[in-house]
């Protein structure tokens, strides 16, 4: 996909729109299998938990679909 922009009815949008999506679906997966196991029980700041993990996951997405 690349890191290049694209007219959608004359406005441009960014590609990272979509991994900010996409991140935050994986996200919400990972936090849901982290609720079902007994890991989820050592996360002391959920918020904070959760924050982390989403930059994390949007930084793989982006390192990885960000040179296609």
């Amino acid at each position: 996909m690349g890191l290049r922009e694209w007219s959608m009815g004359g406005i441009l949008l960014s590609p990272f729109l979509i991994y900010v999506l996409l991140a935050l679906l994986l996200t919400g997966a990972l936090r849901l299998l982290l609720r079902l196991t007994p890991l989820g029980g050592w996360i002391w700041h959920e918020a904070l938990f959760d924050c982390a993990l989403y930059v994390c996951v949007l930084t793989l997405v982006t390192v990885v679909l960000g040179p296609l």
